[in-house]
This record gives C-alpha cells, structure tokens and sequence, in this order.
C-alpha cells in the first residue's frame, strides 16, 4: 500500500507502522520517484516506518515545476522532513539521491541535539569526487541514451515515446540539479556513512566511492555488489539486511 502523507506533498508512506521504533527516508535518483523504494520495501524489517521522498514534476506532483537546483532541493526536503525526527533516523539514497541525503544530513545537523542514525549513499561517487558532466545539456535523444546506458529505466518505458517526453522536463531538471552541485570544501557530516556501489558502475569508480570516507566524522562502511549503476535491483534482499542493520 502507497500513502501519500495529507499533510505534505514531499513524502508518501509504504505501509503503517503504528509501532515503528525507527524510521527510513529514502532519496530517489535522477528522474525517478517515491515509487522506486516500494519493491525494496519488503526486505526491510516491519517495525520500521518507510517514507520516501516525492520530488516536484512527476506522478502526483506532474503539475509543480521542478527544482534544478540541489541545494535547494536539498533545503525543502530538510523543512518536509522536521515534523518527522521522532525516531531514530536513517537516510537511504541512490545515486542523485545519495548526494541529497547528504546534504539533507548537514542541514538536519544544525540542529545539534540531531543526528541521523546513518546516512546510505549508494550507486553515487562521493560529493568532493567531482567529474563534469552536460548530461543535462543534451538533447532529448541524448538524455534518453544516457538513461539506456545507465539501465535504470524498465525498457517498456523507454520504447514509450510519448511518456518518456512527457517525463522529459523533471529528468532533465533533475540532470541540471545533480550535475551543476558543487560540494562546500571540506564538508562533513557527524552521521556515520554506509557506501553502496556496484563493480561495473560507469558512473562510480572504487576510489570515487572510497572517497565518502572523508565526508563523515563517524565510522564508514564500504560494500561493493556485482552489477552497473543500478546494482540495487538485482540485489534487493542483501540491500535490505544491510539497510536493516543500520537501523538496528
């Protein structure tokens, strides 16, 4: 079951969990939306409340223009997400995700009596590995090649023209936003840090996903799975134990 939250249009909720002892955030990657989590979902432990974040421009937000900017988006989903520190706190975003939930993190931590439990960045190089990237600057067909590279797509959806130009405006705003971030120097989180990347991610080296370790003044966590950018589907009930381990 999908609910989304009457009270904000930034995050819908999995299934309820009215004894939740802690709770999960999960950040979608570029072009895609709160739906991405469900599947994943059903690995994670049932006493743990699941919400994930819709962003503006697609499914039930298709209306609202898109943020292109990610510290902007990054300072909305901090304000959505205030009302909902109550419980042990863990992050879990993928790729373009990964970033925002550590940006998400430093502005949660002005808050010095918060820290999430943990922040997962996976399938993303680390914030100060920085490559430059014009995905975004491309034109439709070349978006659309990236995202085939990338396999992150079902292919039905990709073989749908008419959709995939009707999505275009909120995946190239999310390009925009991703590939136009430049970190703070020297930028650190107190959250401890688990990193997931696969083996053949063309997107992520070993050594750009190492480099999370010097962004986080906790412990750090490193696991490497078979498998490109979007490792995670084929590997969802590993992916759950060790997201279910951080929220231990």
């Amino acid at each position: 079951m999908i609910e989304p939250l009457t009270n904000t249009p930034w995050l819908i909720r999995f299934r309820p969990s009215p004894q939740a002892g802690t709770r999960l955030i999960c950040l979608p990657h570029a072009g895609g939306s709160a739906s991405f989590y469900f599947p994943m979902t059903r690995a994670i432990a049932p006493d743990t409340d699941v919400l994930a974040v819709q962003y503006p421009g697609r499914q039930d937000r298709r209306s609202e223009p898109c943020i292109t900017d990610l510290g902007a988006l990054a300072d909305e989903i901090a304000t959505a997400l205030q009302p909902w520190l109550d419980l042990p706190t863990v992050l879990f975003g993928h790729s373009m995700g990964a970033t925002l939930a550590f940006e998400v993190a430093r502005r949660l931590e002005r808050d010095p009596e918060f820290t999430p439990r943990r922040i997962v960045a996976s399938g993303r190089r680390a914030p100060s590995a920085h490559r430059d990237e014009t995905v975004h600057q491309r034109d439709d067909d070349g978006i659309i090649a990236e995202m085939r590279l990338l396999s992150g797509t079902d292919a039905r959806i990709l073989a749908d023209e008419e959709f995939l130009r009707m999505a275009m405006p909120a995946i190239r705003g999310d390009y925009t936003a991703v590939e136009t971030y430049r970190v703070e120097p020297g930028a650190t989180v107190r959250a401890p840090i688990t990193v997931l990347t696969g083996d053949t991610d063309v997107r992520t080296s070993a050594e750009e996903a190492e480099a999370w370790r010097q962004h986080t003044n906790g412990d750090f966590e490193l696991h490497t799975f078979t498998g490109g950018h979007f490792f995670l589907t084929d590997h969802q009930e590993r992916v759950g134990r060790i997201v279910s381990g951080c929220l231990l």
